[in-house]
C-alpha cells in the first residue's frame, strides 16, 4: 500500500502502473492489504486483476463506492468478441460475462489460456462462474450433461441447483444410454431438487422420442427413485433423507393396520379368505401383485417406448396418490394413483384385506426391479385391443371415480382421431409406479415435431401438472393431435390447485378454426391471463372433426380473467359471432391483437369496436395486423380518437390504398386532439416521403398530443423525405420552446442506403430530438415489394 501510495504521490503514472502490476501478481499474499487500500488506489489496480481476484473484489469495490461494470464489460469485448443481442438491457456485465463463460467452457468454445485474466490457477472456470448461471442451454450430443455430472464436479452441479432457473434444449441428437443415465442425473438434480422453474426445447427436426418423453416427463415433476438415480454408485442424498422419513412413517402405519387387522378379524368378518393377508403383504412388498395382474395386462400392446420394466411398473397397484406439484419441498412423495379399472379392482380387493381404515403404504420395488432399467419414465401410453378389455361399464366406473379417462370434456386423451395410430385404436395409461417431485411452471416446445404417441405423453402430463403456469407449443405439426392436447388441458382445469395462466398454440397448419381454439381454452382456463393462437395456413381437412369432440365455439364461456389476446388468422374470415362473446367475458381484457383476419363486409369492425368500448374499458393496447383497412377509414378514426387506448397499431394495413389527402388530414387532426395516445405504430403502410412530413404537424404548436413513440418502419421513406421530416420536426420543437414529449422514433426497413450522406445527416439531427432505431437495410432487395408508391 505505502508502495502504491509513493507510486502515485512522487513518481509518474507509468510507476503506478508497475507497482499496480506487480501488486496484481502478489495478491494471494497482498488480497487482505488490497481490498483495505482507498478507493483513488483501488480503481487504478481493479483492470490488473484476474477474473477469480475480480469477482472477490466486489465487496472491496462497493465499500470504496467503485463500480466493476466497466471493467467487466471490456472484459466481454476483450474475450467474447461479440456484441451480446440486447445489450442495452444488461443491468450487470459481471452476471452477463460469468454466465456466458461458463457456458462457452462447457461446451468447449473458450480456452481459459487464450487470455492471462482467465488463466489462475486459483480459479476453477466451472466451479466459481457456476453460482452465476441462471439459464443454461444444453445441445446436441449432450456432453455438457455428461461434464456437469461427472464425479469432480459435484460441487459445480450443487451451485447450479441453487442459481439455475431456465434449462434450454437445442438441436438434440440421439444419445447413447450412459449420456441419457447422466441427463437423468442432471434433470433430477436441478429440477426435483434444485431451482429450475423453466424447461425450454428448440429446433429438433426429428427428436429422439426417448429423450423427448424423459424431459418432458421430469419436468413435469415424475420419476421413480431407484438405480437410475445412483450417482457414482450412491443412491440421491435427498431423496435418501425423504426415504427414511418415509420407512419411518410406513412402519407406523404397518403397525396400527396390523392393529385394525385384528380388530376387524375378532370382530367384523371372521370369514375373510386366508389368502388375504398374503395379498396384502404381496400389495405392500410391490412384488407380487405384478403376478395377480400379469393377466390384465396380458391384453394391452406395449407401445414402441415400453419395455418389459416399463409393463412390470404398470402392473404395479399403486399407492397413495396424494401429491404436491411446483411446491417448495425437494422431496419426492408418493405414487400416482393407476385409473384402469381392473386395477382399480384388484387395488380394492387388497386393500379390503387389511381394512378399511389401512392405507397403502409406499414402497420401493425391491428384487423386482430391473437393476440396468433407464426406461421407467414411458409409463403413458399403452394400447387397447380390439377385443374390448375395457368394457363400458367400467369405463363408466372410471369416470366417475377419477375422471381420468373419457371422452367428454375435461378429460384425457383416450384415442381420438387426431391421437391414434396405424393399426388401431389408441388408449392411455394415467403415470403408474412414479414418485412425484417438484416440477417446472413454465414449459416451452419451439420447432419440435410432436407425434400422436407423444401428444398423448404429453397430454397425460399435462392432466395433472398443477404447478404449469406458462404452456407454450410453437410450430409442433400438431394436426388433430391438438384434440389430444386439449384433452390433457381439459382434465388439469378441473384441480382447483391449477395455476395456468399463459397459454401460447403457434403452428404451421390449422386443425380448427382460430376462435374455436380460443372458446375452447377460455371455457376451460377462464383463469387465464394471456391467450395466444397464431396459425399460417388453414388444413382443407378442418371440417373433419373427432368424434367426441363438438364445437367447443358453442360452449358458454364464463366470465375470465383474460388481461393478453392474440390471435393470428390463417387468412380466415373474422367472424365476430365467435369474437364478441370472447371480448365481453374477458372484462379484464388489456391487449387486443387481431392478425391476417379478412373483413366479411364493414359491420364486423364496427360491432368489434362498439363492444371494445362497452365491454373492455380497461384496454390500453390494440394491434391489427395484415388486415385490409382500406375501406374501413371511418373505424380508423374512431380508434384514433378513442379516450381509453394508449398505443394503437395499424401494421400492414393498407391504409391509404385508397384514401385521399383529406383521410391523412383528418389522421393528423385526430391524433393531435388525442391526449391519452402514446404510441402509434403504422408499419408497413405506403407512406412514402409526403405523408411522412406531414405526419410532423402532430407535434405542431397547437397539438395537445402526447405521442411518446412513431413508427414508420417498412413505408417506402427516402433520405431526403427524411430529412424533410427532421427539419419540420425542428421547427415545431422550437415553435414549443423545446417542450415535446416524443422519444422514439422506429424506421427499420426504408430506402435510407439511396443517399448514404444525406440519410446521416438527417438521423444526426434526428437523434438530438428524440432516440433512433433503425438498421442496415438494402432496399434494392424489396423493389418489386414497393413498384407502386416509385
Amino acid at each position: 500500500a505505502a508502495a502504491l501510495s509513493g507510486a502515485m504521490a512522487e513518481g509518474p503514472r507509468s510507476l503506478f502502473a508497475l507497482s499496480a502490476a506487480a501488486v496484481s501478481r502478489s495478491m494471494g499474499a497482498l488480497e487482505r492489504d488490497v481490498w483495505a487500500l482507498p478507493g483513488h488506489l483501488l480503481r487504478g489496480l481493479l483492470p490488473l486483476l484476474t477474473v477469480f481476484r475480480l469477482e472477490r473484489a466486489e465487496g472491496a469495490a462497493r465499500r470504496a463506492g467503485l463500480s466493476t461494470q466497466p471493467i467487466w464489460r471490456k472484459l466481454w469485448d476483450d474475450v467474447m468478441k461479440t456484441r451480446p443481442p440486447n445489450s442495452e438491457n444488461i443491468t450487470c456485465w459481471r452476471k452477463k460475462f460469468l454466465e456466458t463463460f461458463f457456458s462457452n467452457v462447457l461446451h468447449g468454445v473458450l480456452d481459459v489460456s487464450s487470455d492471462w485474466r482467465l488463466n489462475d490457477h486459483h480459479f476453477s472456470p466451472l466451479l466459481h462462474s457456476s453460482p452465476h448461471v441462471s439459464q443454461l442451454t444444453l445441445c446436441n450430443m449432450l456432453q455438457g450433461a455428461v461434464e456437469l455430472t461427472a464425479e469432480h464436479n459435484q460441487k459445480v452441479l450443487e451451485n447450479l441447483a441453487g442459481s439455475l432457473q431456465i434449462l434450454k434444449f437445442q438441436h438434440l441428437l440421439s444419445s447413447d444410454l450412459s449420456i441419457r443415465r447422466s441427463l437423468v442425473l442432471l434433470l433430477h438434480r436441478l429440477i426435483h431438487h434444485g431451482s429450475v422453474s423453466q424447461v425450454s426445447m428448440y429446433s429438433c427436426p426429428v427428436p429422439d422420442t426417448v429423450l423427448l418423453v424423459l424431459i418432458l416427463s421430469m419436468s413435469a415433476g415424475f420419476w421413480r427413485s431407484g438405480n437410475a438415480l445412483a450417482y457414482h454408485s450412491s443412491p440421491c442424498g435427498l431423496c435418501r433423507e425423504d426415504k427414511a422419513q418415509s420407512q419411518d412413517l410406513a412402519q407406523e402405519q404397518a403397525e396400527r393396520g396390523r392393529s385394525d387387522e385384528r380388530e376387524w378379524s375378532d370382530g367384523e368378518n371372521p370369514k375373510r379368505s386366508p389368502s388375504a393377508p398374503e395379498e396384502a403383504n404381496a400389495a405392500v412388498n410391490g412384488c407380487g401383485a405384478d403376478d395377480h395382474l400379469n393377466s390384465v395386462l396380458s391384453g394391452l400392446r406395449s407401445p414402441p417406448l415400453q419395455n418389459q420394466a416399463c409393463s412390470e411398473a404398470s402392473s404395479k397397484v399403486p399407492c397413495d396418490h396424494t401429491g404436491v406439484q411446483g411446491g417448495s419441498s425437494p422431496h419426492c412423495i408418493s405414487d400416482q394413483l393407476s385409473c384402469h379399472p381392473v386395477l382399480r379392482k384388484t387395488r380394492r380387493r387388497l386393500k379390503s384385506a387389511v381394512g378399511k381404515k389401512r392405507r397403502c403404504l409406499r414402497r420401493s420395488r425391491g428384487p423386482c426391479a430391473d437393476p440396468e432399467d433407464l426406461y421407467d419414465f414411458v409409463f403413458t401410453v399403452a394400447r387397447e385391443d380390439n377385443s374390448g378389455l375395457l368394457d363400458k361399464n367400467s369405463a363408466t366406473e372410471v369416470e366417475n371415480a377419477e375422471n381420468w379417462t373419457s371422452s367428454s370434456p375435461g378429460s384425457l386423451c383416450t384415442g381420438h382421431a387426431g391421437c391414434k395410430k396405424r393399426g388401431g385404436s389408441a388408449g392411455v395409461f394415467p403415470l403408474k409406479a412414479a414418485h412425484r417431485f417438484r416440477s417446472v411452471s413454465t414449459l416451452e416446445l419451439f420447432s419440435i415435431p410432436l407425434t400422436g404417441e407423444t401428444c398423448r405423453t404429453l397430454s397425460n402430463l399435462l392432466s395433472s401438472w398443477v404447478s404449469l403456469e406458462n404452456l407454450v407449443l410453437s410450430y409442433n405439426g400438431l394436426g388433430a393431435n391438438i384434440f389430444c392436447i386439449l384433452s390433457g388441458l381439459r382434465a388439469l382445469s378441473r384441480h382447483s390447485d391449477c395455476h395456468l395462466r399463459v397459454v401460447r398454440v403457434s403452428d404451421v397448419f390449422s386443425h380448427m378454426p382460430c376462435m374455436e381454439l380460443v372458446c375452447c381454452i377460455l371455457s376451460a382456463f377462464p383463469q387465464l391471463h394471456t391467450l395466444s393462437v397464431s396459425f399460417d395456413l388453414k388444413n382443407q381437412l378442418e371440417g373433419n372433426r373427432p368424434e367426441g369432440n363438438p364445437s367447443c365455439s358453442e360452449a358458454e364461456i364464463p366470465e375470465s380473467c383474460l388481461e393478453q389476446l392474440e390471435i393470428r388468422f390463417p387468412r380466415e374470415p373474422l367472424h365476430t359471432a365467435f369474437l364478441l362473446p370472447v371480448l365481453k367475458a374477458s372484462k379484464s381484457l388489456q391487449q387486443l391483437s387481431l392478425d391476417s383476419a379478412t373483413l366479411p363486409c364493414s359491420q364486423e369492425l364496427g360491432l368489434l369496436l362498439e363492444v371494445l368500448r362497452e365491454c373492455n374499458p380497461n384496454l390500453r393496447k390494440l394491434s391489427f395486423h395484415d388486415v385490409n383497412l382500406a375501406e374501413h377509414q371511418k373505424e380508423v378514426l374512431l380508434l384514433l380518437q378513442d379516450p381509453v387506448l394508449q398505443e394503437i397499431t395499424f401494421s400492414f394495413c393498407r391504409l391509404f390504398e385508397s384514401s385521399t389527402t383529406e383521410f391523412l388530414s383528418e389522421i393528423i387532426n385526430t391524433v393531435k386532439r388525442n391526449s391519452s395516445l402514446k404510441s402509434l405504430k403504422l408499419p408497413g403502410n405506403r407512406l412514402g416521403n409526403h405523408r411522412l412530413v406531414a405526419l410532423a404537424d402532430i407535434f405542431s404548436e397547437d397539438s395537445s398530443s402526447s405521442l411518446c413513440q412513431l413508427d414508420v418502419s417498412s413505408n417506402c421513406i427516402k433520405p431526403d423525405g427524411l430529412l424533410e421530416f427532421t427539419k419540420k420536426l425542428e421547427g415545431h420543437i422550437q415553435q414549443r420552446g423545446g417542450q415535446i414529449q416524443f422519444t422514439h422514433l422506429r424506421l427499420f426497413q426504408n430506402w435510407l442506403d439511396q443517399d448514404a450522406e444525406t440519410a446521416k445527416e438527417a438521423l444526426r439531427r434526428l437523434k438530438a430530438v428524440c432516440s433512433v432505431v433503425n438498421d442496415s437495410w438494402d432496399s434494392s432487395q424489396a423493389f418489386a415489394d414497393y413498384i407502386s408508391v416509385m
